[in-house]
């Protein structure tokens, strides 16, 4: 569960197990949404009751507009990577939370802490959303220059239906219990490993070999493909003497890659031909048997759907 922000070759994101580390209790990691009454969606879609969000994408990022507590609009990164949904450290004090335990993330080349606050409200356009717990990195108070106000994680998928239209730049919000899909898109089954949903795709190896492996699916990642060390190794995708090496950042430190190409993946019957693919030559986006995870540099090109309630995920490609 990544978080990928890249600059030239460079990748601030989180790739996110999360290990409860209980401070206080227990804490309840799959955040369900159970213990909202949400009023009825505003409705701008009468068949699903779904509200329109306006989103831009800024350094190949889905940020989403949102107020919390009452706030100014804030602007949340989209990150299906996350296991829980963030707050930025300063919004956490402004806001007064109650400290109620702490999480440790597990990223590509380390692990952070990361203190758990009682969830605040939530405002999309008018219709409300409290999710249990939010947490906030330590780490973000050191940036020099705040990149984003928050991270809208795994808890927020849950408790939508989540539409993502990249060609208008808008993201609808439906309502589980009444939402149909009813378009020629492609539906994929979904997994979950954690949080993090996982589909099965099928890759064609510089061979002509053709496998079956499952990829994380990671909004938040700015890249096409981040294929783990393990799987570069086991099917020698990078020469030894190959283009020069890139770096990426993200919880715990930095790590090395290159970058390339896959000759082919197939998502059901979609097909793309040579997508761009990060090779890890240290550490992983991903455990094994994992291959590595599909970001928004490749899922950008389809309207895409996460219904988590009905475990699918739907692409359609743009017309």
């Amino acid at each position: 569960m990544s978080a990928c922000d890249k600059t030239g070759s460079r990748c601030t994101g989180l790739i996110c197990r999360f290990l409860l580390l209980l401070a206080l209790g227990l804490f309840e990691f799959f955040e369900s949404g159970a213990a909202e009454t949400p009023r009825e969606l505003a409705s701008t879609t009468s068949a699903t009751n779904a509200v329109v969000l306006p989103f831009e994408i800024r350094r190949g990022h889905v940020m989403v507009p949102a107020r919390v507590n009452g706030s100014n609009s804030l602007s949340l990164l989209l990150d299906t990577g996350y296991g829980m949904t963030m707050l930025h450290p300063d919004h956490v004090e402004a806001f007064e939370l109650k400290r109620t335990g702490r999480i440790t993330i597990v990223g590509i080349a380390g692990e952070e802490p990361a203190g758990v606050f009682e969830g605040p409200t939530f405002d999309f356009s008018g219709t409300p959303w409290k999710p249990r717990r939010v947490a906030a990195l330590s780490s973000e108070n050191q940036s020099r220059s705040r990149r984003r106000d928050g991270i809208l994680g795994s808890s927020f998928f849950r408790r939508f239906v989540v539409e993502i239209d990249s060609v208008n730049k808008t993201i609808a919000l439906h309502a589980p219990d009444v939402y149909k899909y009813s378009g020629r898109g492609e539906s994929l089954p979904i997994t979950f490993k954690g949080s993090t949903p996982i589909v099965e795709a099928s890759v064609r190896l510089p061979n002509g070999d053709e496998v079956k492996e499952q990829f994380e699916i990671d909004t938040g990642c700015d890249s096409a493909l981040c294929i783990g060390k393990h799987f570069v190794e086991a099917h020698q995708l990078v020469a030894k003497d190959g283009a020069q090496s890139g770096g990426r950042r993200g919880v715990g430190g930095s790590t090395r890659v290159r970058e390339g190409h896959l000759p082919r993946l197939a998502l059901g019957k979609i097909v793309v031909d040579k997508p761009a693919a990060s090779f890890f030559l240290e550490g992983s986006p991903v455990d094994a048997p994992l291959a590595g995870h599909i970001g928004w540099d490749l899922l950008r090109n389809f309207k895409v759907i996460f219904d988590y309630s009905r475990k699918q995920m739907v692409l359609e490609p743009k017309r």
